[in-house]
């Protein structure tokens, strides 16, 4: 009985020790996996100086960030100096990883920035750069090395400007404009359509307020130093370095043409205006004739109205047969002078 109970105490004992044996290998197997996985990336952080342990690698593969990422672009900063100019720590690249940011390119553009000797650019603001869409280090070359776009766009379907002096001549003008980028206006500034845009309407307004357009054909220069001038640049990411005018060809006399049509219109009013005189002149004329007609027409009625008056004067004796002939010689006396008169001069 003794003996049998020894050999159950012992079997138990064995089972457990195997149960903890594989509990045991099986925790290790699942190290040794974690270990090689993230071997490689933490004696790159050790060696470099980044600073970042290993269970951190590990948390940041159950926070579904990459830490191949995040480990390369912090001993990017490291071994650029980055971390000595301003504070990067491994939970803003997480951060920023994890709000979508393109990590590598904002550490990439910091490094750029800081070799160029651009101060006003930490990695709050490049984050928040990055994060607005912004390509980051497109800007920070355009930054160093300027960059030229040409205005008006030719991509928009225009080669050329249009603008009239105060002659009437129009030029056409194509402009070369140098740019490179304003870190501090880079967030909420506007783009290069804005300068293009900007940098037209100041060469439209400076050429129209030349007196001729000989002066600008002789010195194109002072176009682009007035348009330089006016500050074109407010409230965009860009800072513009120079204006250059790089083609200047002259086109129709627009004052000219617009002189001639005004003249043209003028010759239309006042014919417009002759023509209603005139019907108004035709109007008068008929008005004339038809009263000249009414006049005829009350004159012969009251001609009509003479025979019947001198009858009742005869029949009311206020007039005698005498008088009545008396009437009628007058009356052909009057008619045998008119007849004289109308006709031709005797001769003598």
């Amino acid at each position: 009985m003794l003996n049998h109970l020894s050999l159950l105490a012992a079997d138990n004992s064995n089972a457990l020790w195997l149960g903890v044996f594989v509990l045991v290998a099986f925790f290790a197997l699942i190290f040794m996996l974690v270990f090689f996985r993230y071997f490689g990336l933490w004696i790159q952080c050790v060696t470099t100086r980044a600073n970042i342990s290993l269970p951190s690698l590990l948390m940041m593969s159950l926070r579904k960030v990459s830490p191949t990422i995040i480990v390369r672009s912090k001993i990017m900063a490291v071994q650029a100096g980055l971390t000595r100019s301003y504070p990067i720590s491994t939970k803003a690249l997480e951060a920023h990883y994890l709000a979508g940011g393109n990590v590598p390119n904002v550490i990439r553009a910091l490094v750029a920035a800081h070799r160029a000797g651009l101060t006003d650019l930490d990695w709050q603001t490049a984050a928040a750069i990055d994060l607005a869409g912004r390509d980051l280090l497109d800007a920070i070359r355009t930054s160093v090395y300027p960059k030229v776009i040409d205005c008006p766009d030719p991509k928009r379907g225009s080669s050329t400007l249009s603008a009239v002096a105060k002659d009437g001549v129009e030029l056409k003008v194509r402009a070369r404009v140098t740019v490179r980028t304003n870190i501090k206006q880079l967030v909420g500034g506007a783009t290069e359509e804005t300068v293009i845009a900007r940098v037209g309407q100041g060469i439209v307004q400076a050429i129209g307020s030349t007196a001729s357009y000989k002066l600008v054909l002789a010195n194109p220069d002072s176009i682009s130093r007035t348009v330089l001038s006016e500050g074109l640049e407010a409230q965009t990411a860009f800072e513009i370095v120079s204006i250059d005018i790089a083609d200047v060809d002259v086109g129709e006399n627009i004052g000219a043409r617009l002189q001639a049509d005004q003249a043209e219109a003028q010759v239309r009013v006042a014919q417009a205006k002759a023509e209603e005189q005139r019907a108004a002149y035709t109007a008068a004329e008929q008005e004339m004739i038809a009263l000249i007609q009414e006049n005829r027409a009350k004159v012969v009625m009251a001609e009509a109205a003479i025979p019947m008056a001198i009858s009742q004067a005869l029949a009311n004796g206020k007039i005698t047969l005498m008088d009545y002939y008396e009437l009628r010689n007058i009356q052909a006396d009057t008619k045998m002078r008119d007849s004289i008169a109308g006709g031709e001069p005797t001769t003598k």
